[in-house]
């Protein structure tokens, strides 16, 4: 069943076209890596998917729901990590996250229930009665990934989810992307590439807005141009940091 859907995708800032008309589709149980240099328009459409931005031309479709002509329906079906996981900095962890489940709409049991599985499940018990602002990037970024499960949606789309977190952390935090990937379609814009390997189904690369791959990482790997062995010794990379910066420069002419 497909949860994520675009159709020629169009974003743009003035005369400066940050989107260029990408097309892609997610089905539940797919863990999609979305990648792309700085600047190459991942997160401004990862937020016109969620219904933040307004497309310029094209759509996107979250659960079959339109995320500008039926926008409650799409964010009913969306759990979204922004870059930056903004919250309120003064509240508690508990608070904020009680907070976002009346949001949604949540009974008080359901609430009790979904959040005593947060807790376990993103190991906040220890933060629960802290101030967000009090708080270190890692555990803000679990608060950030919680908000985005309180009311369990079908489609999570997740910006740098591993950002600021521990090599401990990056591993918990894939563990439990894997074990919700089951049930749910995935979005996760990520720049480590190893992460690519470790979690996702498929991998999609942008650059300067246009979709350059849709493939799974096996086959993006095959894309890699022959290492020169000399030029390896001066500059260690991985085959996947290869062919991304092939398919990458593919786009300036390069």
């Amino acid at each position: 069943m497909v949860l994520v859907e675009t159709r020629a995708l169009v974003k743009r800032f003035g005369a400066f076209t940050a989107v260029d008309g990408i097309s892609f589709k997610v089905e539940r149980g797919e863990v999609v890596g979305f990648l792309g240099p700085n600047g190459a328009g991942k997160s401004t459409a990862m937020r016109v998917i969620a219904g933040f931005l307004e497309p310029t031309e094209g759509s996107a479709y979250v659960a079959g729901h339109d995320s500008q002509l039926d926008p409650v329906g799409a964010r009913q079906s969306l759990g979204y990590l922004p870059e930056g996981a903004p919250a309120y900095p003064d509240m508690t962890v508990g608070a904020f996250l009680e907070f976002v489940a009346a949001m949604r709409g949540l009974s008080k049991p359901t609430t009790r229930e979904r959040l005593g599985e947060l807790i376990e499940r993103i190991d906040l018990a220890e933060v629960w009665g802290r101030r967000i602002e009090a708080l270190s990037k890692g555990y803000k970024r679990r608060v950030g990934i919680a908000q985005a499960l309180v009311h369990d949606p079908d489609v999570l789309i997740l910006d740098e989810p591993t950002d600021g977190l521990d090599p401990n952390q990056k591993h918990e935090m894939r563990e439990l992307i894997r074990t919700l990937a089951p049930n749910k379609a995935i979005v996760v814009s990520t720049h480590i590439l190893e992460e690519v390997e470790a979690i996702c189904t498929r991998a999609i690369i942008i650059a300067r807005g246009k979709l350059m791959a849709d493939a799974t990482p096996a086959e993006i790997l095959a894309r890699a141009p022959p290492r020169d062995p000399a030029i390896q010794q001066l500059v260690r990379t991985t085959p996947l940091e290869d062919a991304f910066r092939h398919i990458t420069l593919e786009s300036a002419g390069s």
